[in-house]
């Protein structure tokens, strides 16, 4: 079914529900993540110190690391330069290039990578397009911005009729 392209392989409350040692399972060397409104809100500029943990634990399992965000160059490198995590801006995701702009980068295949993010339309869809494993997140703020609004109305429909054939059993979903 057409819609199965946004049903994500996974999907957690949280990043800090993501295990090292799990993604290590599974084969998985590098992330891929979302920016805004996965690792915090859409209008937050800096990582919190429960995220900068996060990222030293990911690191610590020798976890390589890249952002991908749709987001403009000035957001995404005020937040990730303090933290000397790679990053793409203006990604464009869904389209494929970006993802694998990052595997190349991280010298990373598809099985060895996995995207995370807050969004079906783009992270998920764009993910699962790749050929990448896929973790859907609950997105961090109750609020988005402009253009997110729109793919949050989608996203409800598409989660409705997932949870109606009982592929996600997952009462935040938006």
């Amino acid at each position: 079914m057409l819609l199965d392209k946004f049903l994500p392989s996974e999907y957690v409350k949280s990043i800090y529900d993501i295990n090292p040692e799990e993604l290590k399972k599974r084969g998985i060397r590098g992330i891929i993540t979302d920016l805004d409104n996965t690792l915090v809100e859409w209008d937050r500029p800096h990582a919190t110190e429960k995220l900068i943990a996060w990222f030293a634990e990911m690191k610590r399992a020798n976890m390589k690391i890249m952002i991908v965000s749709n987001n403009n160059e000035e957001r995404v490198r005020i937040f990730s330069e303090p933290l000397n995590i790679p990053f793409i801006h203006k990604a464009r995701k869904p389209i494929g290039s970006a993802f694998r702009k990052a595997m190349k980068i991280m010298g990373l295949t598809k099985e060895e990578t996995v995207m995370i993010g807050d969004q079906l339309l783009t992270d998920i869809f764009g993910g699962n397009r790749a050929g990448i494993y896929t973790i859907l997140v609950v997105p961090v703020a109750k609020s988005d911005g402009f253009f997110t609004k729109f793919n949050r109305k989608v996203e409800r429909g598409i989660m409705a009729n997932f949870k109606r054939r009982g592929l996600i059993n997952w009462e935040e979903s938006n």
